[in-house]
């Protein structure tokens, strides 16, 4: 008699790089390879599609991301059983977005593994430690990103104050040559002159006609406005520009929070 086989299971194989630097380190080929030998030692998996994120960061939502986006829909037409990836990282960096997947997934019948954990079993309301287990790893690993990159942009913030070169775009006048601030010799010499008409009394507009009928190119290589010169020209308004910029960035960075968990949680109901 021949015993009936049991069928494969079917796992969407997902994988994630946020950054250059991801690339370089544990790229979308390894992360690929550890996941198949992880299928291979489990056996009785079945790899039915590979789903890339290249480039894009693990706080973005399921709709910000093509790959978990095709992976979850697979899924919810039951031709896939459920979802494989290197870590929980991979699926998503930021904890509301991980356990919005999850859910996602779970809701649809589907498993989640990752190769160093196995299996992340859905939630238990008689096991209620699984779920508080995951929660705790997964804001643990999300507190040391943050202290990672808070360092980082306390390092930058001290040596932009030493007069060093942090990053982003270097100001008017001035270039990065092998990661220092040093004089733009071209740039420097149209400051001035700026400084000379308005020590003459010329307006901003004035100097920005100037500039533009003799064809001195701004920063970016386009034409001047009459903001950009004010900002050259004043740094009182130039200061205010930059805290208003940061205020701005800042609540468009939680309203984004916000609204990635709010869409994903959505297609549960």
């Amino acid at each position: 008699m021949t015993t009936p086989r049991t069928p494969a299971l079917r796992l969407v194989l997902l994988r994630r790089v946020s950054t250059a630097g991801q690339i370089d380190g544990y790229g979308l080929e390894t992360q690929e390879a550890d996941c198949r030998k992880w299928a291979r030692k489990i056996g009785g998996v079945r790899i039915v599609k590979v789903c890339t994120d290249g480039g894009i960061t693990g706080k973005a939502a399921d709709d910000e991301r093509p790959g978990l986006h095709e992976a979850l829909a697979l899924i919810a037409a039951g031709e896939a059983d459920g979802i494989l990836a290197p870590n929980l990282d991979r699926v998503a960096r930021e904890l509301t977005v991980q356990e919005a997947t999850l859910s996602v997934v779970w809701a649809h019948g589907g498993r989640v593994f990752t190769v160093d954990h196995g299996e992340h079993l859905a939630d238990d309301d008689d096991d209620p430690m699984r779920t508080f287990v995951r929660q705790v790893m997964g804001a643990a690993a999300q507190l040391e990103r943050g202290i990672i990159a808070k360092r980082l942009r306390n390092g930058r913030k001290t040596k932009a104050a030493k007069g060093g070169y942090a990053t982003g775009a270097p100001a008017y006048g001035q270039k990065a040559v092998d990661k220092e601030l040093t004089e733009d010799s071209t740039e420097a010499a149209v400051l001035e002159q700026m400084r000379g008409w308005q020590a003459e009394g010329v307006s901003v507009r004035g100097i920005v006609a100037r500039l533009n009928e003799q064809g001195t190119p701004s920063k970016r290589g386009g034409k001047w406005h009459p903001t950009t010169v004010a900002r050259l020209l004043n740094p009182d308004a130039r200061a205010a520009a930059r805290q208003q910029s940061a205020a701005a960035r800042a609540a468009e960075r939680e309203q984004t929070k916000r609204s990635r968990a709010d869409r994903m949680l959505s297609r549960l109901t």
